[in-house]
């Protein structure tokens, strides 16, 4: 089977690459490399550098011919959305709108797309946050990312196109960027590793379901072969705070030092936590991987990092 992969040089979607060819699957990716990096890019894959919403991207499609699209190429940065709503909308919405429309006229037969349950659902009402959850984001993040899903109920409905939607909590683990705006994991590790004093955003009682990269690639294995026109939660069923969070890092760590404290960003939630049992029933899938167990895998994978650096 062939797969293109957007984003596939990026801190998820480059694991699922590697993950696909190890199963015997030929992918393709397509990335602009605006946030992925090229030495996450597998060799075995066939590589593009453009955009998703570049106009050329029709003539990958027209090319490869792939059988199955898992499109996880992004903005994913929330302050980045409220500061340029345009540019997010650019990113998200008329690359998505690309990647959906060729995928229809190329004759794809699942469309996998990542989506955003901390995004999407807002300030939740309940928790843990379901799929039923009404839809009321509170970021311009949080609607590009529902928008595509609109697009993708759409398509399914004119057009016949199968489409899987994952809805993920928050994600963490090796290939996040320490050095990037948005996850919290690899910003507070790659900051402990070099000494210095990580920034809590609030009063360390913000809550978040952390879910590890690996069994994110799990997920998107599954939905390769299962689910029909499905949007289901990602996710561990567990809150965990900010200065939890801060803590356990730096107990993993041996770090002595203690976090800063400033204001909440606009456009995040207080708290979020998502039920993911029709994940279970759909993909049969679960999370499988602890909070500790998936640290330590992301820890390793820091040091190394940060001994290159200094190399």
């Amino acid at each position: 089977m062939k797969v293109l992969v957007t984003g596939g040089a990026g801190f998820i979607a480059s694991h699922i690459v590697d993950a696909l060819i190890e199963r015997g699957h030929q992918v393709v990716v397509v990335d602009n490399l605006s946030t992925g990096f090229s030495h996450n890019l597998n060799p075995r894959a066939k590589f593009y550098h453009m955009s998703i919403a570049d106009e050329g991207l029709s003539d990958v499609f027209d090319k490869e011919k792939p059988d199955v699209v898992n499109h996880h190429a992004a903005q994913m940065v929330i302050a980045r959305s409220v500061a340029d709503p345009l540019f997010d909308a650019r990113e998200n919405i008329i690359g998505g709108l690309n990647v959906i429309v060729n995928s229809v006229r190329s004759g794809v037969k699942k469309v996998i797309y990542a989506s955003s349950g901390g995004a999407v659902y807002g300030e939740p009402e309940y928790i843990p946050a379901d799929e039923q959850h009404p839809v009321n984001p509170i970021s311009q993040y949080g609607v590009s990312k529902h928008v595509v899903e609109h697009y993708l109920y759409l398509y399914g409905v004119l057009s016949g196109l199968n489409y899987v939607v994952l809805r993920y909590s928050n994600v963490y683990g090796p290939r996040q960027n320490p050095g990037g705006e948005a996850g919290v994991v690899a910003i507070f590790a790659g900051q402990m590793l070099r000494g210095e004093q990580p920034t809590i955003f609030g009063q360390g009682d913000k809550t978040r379901d952390y879910t590890c990269v690996f069994d994110i690639v799990e997920a998107n294995l599954l939905a390769v072969e299962r689910g029909e026109k499905l949007i289901c939660n990602i996710g561990n069923g567990v809150e965990t705070s900010d200065k939890e969070m801060f803590d356990t890092l730096a107990d993993v760590l041996k770090y002595k030092g203690i976090p800063r404290y400033d204001s909440v960003r606009q456009g995040e939630v207080h708290h979020i936590c998502l039920e993911c049992s029709l994940a279970r029933e759909k993909l049969g899938w679960e999370s499988k991987i602890s909070l500790r167990e998936g640290l330590l895998k992301s820890v390793e994978y820091y040091r190394r990092l940060d001994a290159s650096l200094g190399d």
